[in-house]
């Protein structure tokens, strides 16, 4: 598939989260499938300001292409601005605008899935981001509306279409549902069949089979995966597997789980510091051990992790003492 000029010679994004994709992250899931890759996002108010602790979220990895950057915000000029300096930072392939963050203090100014309450701003925002842009493709990320009385993604997207939008992405959520209940495909595939761009398909992907099922249920172009790759990067190879109709190779062992687990850390502790690696580690560490009979001792341990020393030193204990079951 193509969005806009970019080739993208994929089927299997991985979905901009914030606290989680960071670039140690998102190396990892590259390196193990995740073709096309899209940062955090990052505050377009933020950027506007010089704000320096948002320029290190816009870097993305050697060679990480084709990649996105997500911005969030809902003023036009404000976007506009922050669309060129993105794309000049980054030097990314595409430039993503979130419509779809359901947290409170994101969408209840106006910003992130707040945009599906004034479809009107959010096409200024839309076409303020192509100009600023410099060229680039401009996608949007949105879910199917503010709750279930206002579900309004098809005309969403129609909308997007008509403002330049190159692709839209679609998590089959409302903004009141946060990421509870499941994910309704049904007006994912009802958003293929209205446009002629690309749509990328998400949500309740969790499982390697998850992804060709996605695909085919909603005709969509590519499956972007969220929540299912936390301290899970290989979903990634494994749902390549299965969408190709090839065997599922099973997950590797502990002790390599959690080598990859460590290497994540240190990328992450190059870009951002010890301490603030470190103390985004503690989740990610978790996730990485769900499901590994008596972990308990070792997640509470995790939860105190303060310096790279510590993350060893846990590791060292995890591959002494523990098993998949």
């Amino acid at each position: 598939m193509k969005i806009g000029k970019i080739n993208i010679n994929t089927r299997l994004a991985l979905a901009p989260m914030a606290g989680v994709t960071d670039l140690g992250f998102r190396t990892v899931c590259r390196e193990l499938g995740a073709g096309y890759t899209v940062t955090e996002m990052v505050s377009a108010k933020a950027l506007c300001y010089q704000d320096k602790k948002s320029i290190p979220l816009l870097q993305l990895g050697e060679g990480e292409h084709p990649a996105a950057v997500q911005l969030f915000g809902s003023d036009p000029a404000c976007m506009e601005q922050a669309a060129g300096i993105a794309a000049e930072k980054s030097g990314a392939d595409i430039i993503d605008i979130n419509m779809g963050c359901p947290v409170p203090k994101v969408a209840n100014s106006g910003d992130g899935s707040g945009l599906m309450r004034t479809p009107e701003l959010a096409v200024k925002v839309a076409e303020a981001v192509i100009r600023g842009a410099g060229g680039r493709p401009v996608t949007v990320k949105f879910r199917l509306g503010w709750d279930k009385g206002s579900i309004n993604c098809v005309e969403f997207a129609q909308a997007m279409e008509e403002a330049g939008v190159a692709a839209v992405a679609v998590h089959g959520r409302t903004k009141v549902q946060m990421y509870a209940g499941r994910a309704n495909w049904d007006y994912i595939r009802a958003v293929k069949e209205a446009v002629n761009i690309p749509v990328i398909a998400n949500g309740d992907v969790f499982e390697p089979e998850d992804a060709p099922h996605i695909l085919r249920y909603t005709g969509a172009d590519m499956a972007m995966i969220g929540r299912g790759c936390f301290g899970n990067p290989w979903i990634f190879q494994r749902a390549q597997a299965a969408l190709e109709g090839k065997e599922i190779p099973p997950l590797p062992p502990l002790a390599e789980r959690c080598d990859t687990a460590v290497r994540q850390f240190r990328l992450s502790a190059g870009q951002k510091g010890e301490h603030i690696a470190c103390l985004e580690a503690r989740k990610h560490y978790a996730w990485y051990l769900k499901g590994v009979p008596y972990a308990g001792y070792y997640k509470e341990q995790i939860s105190k992790i303060s310096t790279l020393e510590d993350i060893d030193r846990i590791t060292a204990g995890i591959k002494r003492d523990l098993r998949d079951s």
